[in-house]
């Protein structure tokens, strides 16, 4: 089995958490098993020694003193296992087996870096590569960075274009939990979960995967979050499952926007509910919702519309805060899921073609990692070949 094995900063914290992972790394090796590693800075270096450049440092002087962090680490991490006569070798930028490569504009050189991955990976029956997270090389040699949660990046990166069975990434959580166990009682483990899932609660503050490194997750790539305590790299923690896609996505079928308006909508606690829930007693498919501030408007099949109609109107006749119904139908919906990790571009890549086309937009609706836009069904097929043309 071959593993590519992330150590985050938490978990190379002090010399007995180095030891710790050594003695994991050193029995994975000794079960006969391929594995390279990759550290990030131990504890909170990197931000400590962000905290201490109080000038006006340009990129290529700050990406060389945030280095310090992880290069310290796989020395360490390197010393630790050559004492558990385990062959390792530290790699950071400069080295000559050096994997990561960015290209001009910062971005990975996802080629060459491929070609470097591959051969390093036909190393790994005869030494354990040690590899600083988090940092890159352009091709004049400079030190670049992967930006924030970079570490996983590179571990999920290596682990795709090494051909690893597995990524484990070893942190300070126990795997995924059902809820912050500092907030809510009664927290537990998730055993697993999609990608989609995890890179959504990612977006939104979940510190257990960086979003960034998910894109390189593959069907048949295994990624694992374990606890550094559980000090076993190839069971237990939370197992991360599919692959994240780039989709454009046109509904096949029409659907229709219900729209109700009142001025206390903003003020009414579970206006939402009591109106949603209406319509799904009914068995009616709610496709999406937005609101306004005096608006509350359901996408439903348009074949559904009439019926949704009626029953929010019943509503609104027993609701003094309520003033209308209204009901617009012959509307395509195209989803795009994916793109880039900053929810603003997506958007503003999305929406801008249609506006340059003046094609009318009913709504946006964006989640972490999506954006809905409803647009006139007869104007779909040059919206869907517009953002297609994008992306």
């Amino acid at each position: 089995m071959r593993v590519v094995a992330k150590f985050g900063g938490t978990s190379l914290g002090s010399g007995d958490r180095i030891n710790r992972a050594a003695d994991s790394i050193a029995a994975a090796v000794q079960q006969g098993h391929e594995v390279a590693v990759v550290a990030s800075a131990m504890g909170n270096t990197t931000d400590e020694l962000l905290d201490e450049i109080n000038y006006d440092a340009d990129s290529a002087d700050r990406a060389e003193i945030v280095s310090m962090g992880e290069r310290t680490s796989v020395r360490m991490l390197k010393g630790a296992l050559a004492a558990r006569g385990i062959e390792a070798v530290f790699l950071e930028p400069g080295s000559e087996d050096w994997p990561i490569i960015t290209d001009e504009y910062g971005e990975v050189d996802v080629e060459e870096t491929q070609k470097r991955a591959h051969a390093l990976a036909g190393q790994l029956k005869d030494v354990v590569p040690v590899i600083t997270g988090f940092l890159a090389e352009d091709y004049q040699g400079n030190v670049t960075t992967l930006g924030r949660g970079g570490s996983d990046t590179s571990a999920v990166m290596m682990g795709d274009y090494m051909d690893a069975d597995e990524v484990v990434i070893v942190t300070d959580v126990e795997g995924v939990m059902t809820g912050d166990p500092r907030v809510v009682e009664g927290a537990r483990n998730v055993g697993k979960i999609s990608v989609d899932e995890l890179r959504s609660l990612s977006f939104r503050g979940a510190e257990v995967v960086a979003p960034s490194a998910l894109s390189y997750k593959s069907d048949d790539l295994g990624v694992r979050v374990v606890h550094y305590q559980h000090g076993d790299l190839l069971s237990g923690g939370t197992s991360i499952e599919g692959e994240f896609q780039n989709l454009i996505d046109l509904q096949e079928q029409p659907i229709a926007c219900v729209t109700v308006a009142g001025r206390a909508i903003r003020n009414s606690p579970g206006i939402l509910a009591d109106l949603s829930g209406a319509i799904a007693d009914e068995e009616i498919n709610i496709e999406a919702n937005s609101s306004g501030m005096d608006s509350l408007t359901f996408y439903v099949d348009e074949d559904d519309a009439e019926e949704a109609e009626a029953l929010l109107h019943a509503r609104i006749v027993d609701d003094e805060t309520l003033s209308s119904v209204t009901v617009e139908d012959e509307i395509a919906v195209i989803r795009v899921t994916g793109g880039d990790p900053s929810q603003s571009a997506l958007a503003h890549q999305v929406i801008e073609p249609l506006a340059d086309a003046h094609i009318h937009l009913y709504d946006v609706i964006t989640s972490a990692t999506s954006v809905s836009v409803f647009v006139p069904w007869e104007d779909r097929e040059q919206a869907l070949s517009l953002v297609q043309d994008v992306f």
